[in-house]
């Protein structure tokens, strides 16, 4: 017996509707077409469907089987219908993200906060495990987009400019290097900088400061929290160098010194990695937009 979706609308229509000719202008077709669809899904199954006799017509038991199928199956598909149209408009997806900036947390729990309340139907998830592989998983697919300050030319990826920042010097103080208007990659000799638990060449002052002057210091101490790379800053434990939206916090705060690395500053940007064929959704493109208006904000401040 060969069931098609159509058959099992029309026998709930005709359920509902109790006759043939309401059940037809509920299913937009003619009775007859209706009488000829019944005919053959009761000669496919070999017993009658309904109880022609009453009135409102009635289903026969084999009939009220079908029923119950109808009724478990046709919401069913309802959801998956109304499911492809949302992904075909933009309003549901995936957004998996990773992060190669270690501090970008800071910035990103309150845009992802914001995006949540708009886009309640795209599944969000950051996977920071990713870090040090994120624009290979993104062009497998494993996430949707990286949040990075090195763009590369990759096929199939686009690389869209979130802001820029500073990467700003931080000491204790008391420190004897807060005295000076900036810090340059000289004043790290000797120096116990305290960093996050990633590769040197993705820390901006490595990358762009230390590495270019080959100037080494004396100690390198990791530590996974901001707030505690903080909390050492402030014992006089070592220095540290973070983006300008983590110190902010701490410009005012009379235990810290923030100074500019070099006299006119080290500028980097931010990009969000996406796959090409997914620029045009909206949700991508809302996601980049309260990231740019969260940096402002931070700005501001």
């Amino acid at each position: 017996m060969h069931i098609e979706f159509r058959h099992l609308r029309t026998i709930k229509a005709i359920h509902e509707c109790g006759g043939l000719a309401r059940a037809a202008d509920q299913l937009n077709i003619t009775q007859s077409a209706l009488s000829h669809q019944i005919k053959g899904l009761e000669d496919q199954a070999g017993v009658e469907l309904f109880l022609r006799r009453s009135k409102p017509m009635k289903l026969s038991a084999a009939g009220l089987r079908l029923l119950r199928l109808a009724e478990q199956i046709l919401p069913q598909v309802e959801a998956m219908q109304d499911e492809f149209t949302s992904l075909r408009a933009g309003r549901t997806g995936r957004m998996h993200i990773a992060i190669e900036c270690h501090a970008c947390f800071e910035w990103l729990f309150p845009v992802l906060e914001a995006f949540r309340k708009s886009w309640s139907d795209v599944d969000v998830d950051i996977r920071p495990g990713l870090a040090f592989d994120a624009l290979p998983a993104l062009q497998k697919e494993e996430v949707d987009l990286v949040v990075s300050s090195d763009p590369e030319d990759l096929p199939g990826v686009e690389f869209i400019e979130l802001f820029d920042y500073q990467a700003v010097f931080v000491a204790a103080s008391s420190h004897p290097l807060a005295d000076k208007p900036y810090i340059e990659a000289e004043d790290f000799r000797g120096q116990t900088l305290i960093t996050y638990p990633v590769e040197r060449t993705r820390l901006d002052v490595f990358s762009q400061l230390l590495i270019p002057a080959r100037v080494e210091p004396a100690t390198i101490r990791q530590v996974e929290l901001t707030a505690v790379i903080l909390l050492l800053v402030a014992s006089n434990r070592g220095i540290s160098v973070l983006p300008d939206w983590v110190v902010r916090e701490v410009k005012y705060n009379s235990d810290y010194v923030t100074r500019p690395l070099t006299e006119g500053g080290i500028t980097r940007r931010l990009y969000a990695a996406v796959r090409t064929d997914d620029l045009e959704k909206p949700f991508v493109q809302e996601l980049v937009k309260l990231a740019r208006t969260e940096a402002q904000k931070l700005q501001a401040q």
